[in-house]
């Protein structure tokens, strides 16, 4: 399937690991070129090495999404360098807080988890704007769309759902797709799902068994490979959709 993404433009967060990276080495390899950035510098070189080796171009900006400046830094210098932004992939996310979370906790994750998406998309829509076209894609998760995880996870997230579907309503008329992912449960080394499957696997079996009908964990290739659709002209007619990669562990009706 044709795609025509290649020469596109692609800003991601949070693409040092995990998802993020897996996204982001999806799109290079449908030929588009990235500004990836995150908090760790050298993972952050690391994960741009590797991909560069896919022969486009990497441009690495560490930074922290939560600091306004450090993320009006890098859409700035993504426009100096490439002159435009055609994708956006928020992918930045986490929680703070257990099962009685603080005030301070609920600040941390809403900050990290919306006011991040919020912040960026803010900055980058109006270039999308101006060219009559942009994909937008914001990680959030099936501890999103209905109850389960960490309370401020969850409220966070649902959040993140909420702000794609109305934005989404608000940039159709400009050729602009808004969209969210959902991930289940998804394995991948040095991610939290790697370390309970470590240190309790009989458990872990058993999580799988009861929890997750398609019988395993999740890979990021197969949340990058919808991303890297979205992204694309085929997806073109949708917008406003949260969509799960879960092998069938969610349980909401809609």
């Amino acid at each position: 399937m044709e795609l025509s993404l290649k020469g596109k433009v692609a800003l991601i967060t949070g693409a040092s690991r995990g998802i993020g990276r897996a996204i982001a080495t999806g799109l290079a390899d449908e030929g588009c070129n990235l500004a990836i950035c995150a908090r760790g510098a050298e993972a952050l070189e690391e994960a741009a090495a590797d991909i560069r080796g896919l022969n486009v171009q990497v441009l690495a900006l560490p930074s922290d999404v939560t600091v306004a400046e450090d993320v009006e830094a890098v859409v700035q210098e993504t426009l100096r360098y490439y002159g435009t932004i055609d994708i956006l992939v928020n992918n930045v996310g986490g929680s703070k807080g257990g099962q009685d979370p603080s005030d301070q906790d609920w600040y941390d994750t809403v900050d990290l988890n919306l006011l991040a998406t919020a912040r960026t998309c803010r900055l980058v829509l109006p270039v999308m704007r101006n060219a009559g076209w942009g994909r937008i894609i914001n990680i959030a998760s099936i501890w999103g769309r209905e109850s389960g995880g960490a309370i401020t996870y969850n409220a966070a997230k649902a959040s993140v759902i909420s702000l794609s579907k109305a934005l989404s309503a608000q940039m159709a008329p400009y050729g602009i797709t808004v969209n969210s992912i959902c991930p289940g449960s998804i394995l991948f080394p040095g991610g939290g799902w790697a370390r309970r499957v470590e240190q309790d696997p009989e458990g872990m079996a058993r999580f799988v068994k009861d929890n997750i009908p398609g019988g395993r964990f999740g890979t990021l290739e197969e949340v990058a490979s919808l991303a890297v659709f979205l992204a694309s002209e085929r997806a073109s007619w949708i917008t406003g959709a949260a969509i799960n990669v879960d092998g069938g562990q969610s349980k909401s009706n809609i």
